[in-house]
């Protein structure tokens, strides 16, 4: 069978070298180069035209997605494979819906990397545990709040947080509710100190998280 011929593109000297060390340890495998920039990426990828795309995301001159759309829109044989450090659900979620196609975390063992490459070849989707686990939560349904949960926050304390998440200001919620601006303040600083928060942003997250708040 032909190798299975990578590119990567990555800043770090460090990991870059570890990277070529073990690819050069496999028989079935073909390092046909390596940028450190966006640049520098996009052009090995056009000439190279690898089977398998290593790409870290936090570039000098730009993002590694720019490579990942790049390669989704011009080269439809190559798969993506991320390896970066960034483990932030924005990040992963950017990196698949530009067309990656595994998402590995640098602390991951580094030994295991030819057999997910192979498996991304195979025509599976390597992806960190961790990554994965977000994933699993991002996609599931949110479950009813548990009675302890209901009770953390009053009625009112709810309807007004409820309010806030469709981007009503404090003084519509007020009108609408029929209470003063003061009071409507009051149940704000209540819900805060409850959810053990400092902003509405951060009530609202903990809010949906218990299931206490829905869109």
């Amino acid at each position: 069978m032909r190798p299975i011929s990578v590119l990567i593109v990555e800043d770090d000297e460090r990991v870059r070298n570890a990277f070529t060390a073990i690819l050069q340890g496999a028989a079935d495998m073909c390092l046909l180069g390596w940028a450190g920039d966006v640049a520098d990426g996009l052009a090995l990828l056009d000439a190279r035209r690898p089977d398998v795309l290593l790409v870290d995301l936090g570039l000098p001159s730009g993002s590694g997605i720019q490579l990942i759309r790049h390669a989704q829109a011009h080269l439809p044989d190559t798969d993506v494979m991320v390896v970066t450090v960034f483990g932030d659900e924005p990040h992963v979620m950017a990196s698949l819906e530009a067309g990656a196609t595994g998402y590995l975390l640098k602390d991951a063992n580094a030994g295991d990397l030819i057999e997910q490459i192979r498996a991304l070849r195979a025509g599976g989707s390597p992806i960190s545990p961790v990554i994965a686990r977000q994933l699993l939560l991002r996609l599931a349904p949110p479950g009813l709040p548990s009675a302890a949960d209901e009770a953390l926050l009053s009625p009112q304390e709810r309807q007004v947080l409820t309010f806030s998440a469709k981007g009503f200001s404090f003084d519509e919620i007020a009108g609408m509710m029929g209470l003063s601006r003061h009071t409507v303040m009051t149940y704000v600083k209540r819900s805060y100190r409850k959810l053990q928060v400092h902003s509405k942003t951060e009530a609202i997250y903990e809010a949906r998280k218990l299931g206490l708040v829905r869109d």
